[in-house]
């Protein structure tokens, strides 16, 4: 599939996508060469947080020497170099990096939906809270991830640009249920962040807070929405699919093996 994530592409639309992506998830260091993006954030693992992103199909130059150079700033934070392909990526930098060995793994889906056809269901509408700290609580309990990443997650959400809304569904039992991030970036709609508790599962949730979160959106003028789903989550497509989320393009990502 990496030999084939350029074709097809509407690249202008990929450039657009990229960019709000960006806005939407903002890295805590972000360094250009040429066209390429080389982002770190040392507090949160996220892969699109801490990945050399290339943004131009014929930035090939001196390639070798680029590759190493931002390589050596993903040593300095203690981690293995990561390049995020997605189809603006030089095919030369591809070529060498597998060359090099470098692992390939999460392929991912970029789906966009049109809001202004788009039936949204008929279900319990949640509006959205102002409270980050509740919000990263839940999302990381649904999500199942550490809470010592509580400050970094917080810290990101506080350094998003666009306006958003951070929707929770909660019990007041047994806590939060599901959760989601949604971006407005003027006309565009970012889906973030969707998590359903485990033991919660197939219960209809997921459907009830995305279907929240477009209709705010909507409310709020976006006539497009769009999020990334990694490409072998099938429950996850299947109910994006049910929205009318149709894929746009893809990405993957190579890791540089560090010596034993």
């Amino acid at each position: 599939m990496t030999e084939t994530l350029s074709q097809k592409a509407n690249l202008p639309l990929v450039r657009r996508l990229e960019a709000v992506g960006f806005r939407a998830w903002p890295a805590s260091s972000v360094q250009y060469d040429g066209s390429w993006q080389v982002r770190l954030t040392a507090g949160h693992p996220s892969n699109r947080l801490n990945s050399i992103v290339p943004l131009d199909p014929s930035d090939h130059r001196d390639v070798e020497v680029r590759l190493e150079k931002a390589s050596r700033r993903f040593e300095a934070y203690g981690r293995p170099a990561v390049l995020r392909q997605t189809p603006l990526a030089s095919p030369v930098l591809i070529d060498l990096v597998k060359e090099r060995q470098w692992t390939h793994f999460d392929e991912t889906i970029v789906m966009t939906c049109d809001l202004t056809h788009a039936e949204l269901p008929d279900t319990l509408d949640h509006l959205p809270t102002h409270d980050i700290g509740r919000f990263v609580d839940a999302n990381l309990s649904t999500d199942q991830v550490s809470p010592k990443l509580k400050p970094a997650l917080a810290e990101i959400i506080n350094a998003i640009g666009p306006p958003c809304g951070l929707f929770m569904i909660e019990d007041p039992e047994t806590g939060p249920l599901a959760s989601v991030l949604c971006v407005q970036d003027n006309d565009l709609a970012g889906i973030m962040s969707l998590s359903v508790a485990k033991e919660r599962r197939r219960e209809g949730l997921g459907l009830e807070i995305l279907t929240s979160a477009l209709r705010w959106a909507r409310m709020r003028s976006a006539r497009s929405a769009w999020l990334q789903v990694k490409a072998a989550n099938e429950p996850a497509l299947a109910l994006y699919d049910r929205f009318g989320f149709r894929e746009a393009y893809r990405y993957c990502y190579w890791r540089q093996e560090q010596a034993q």
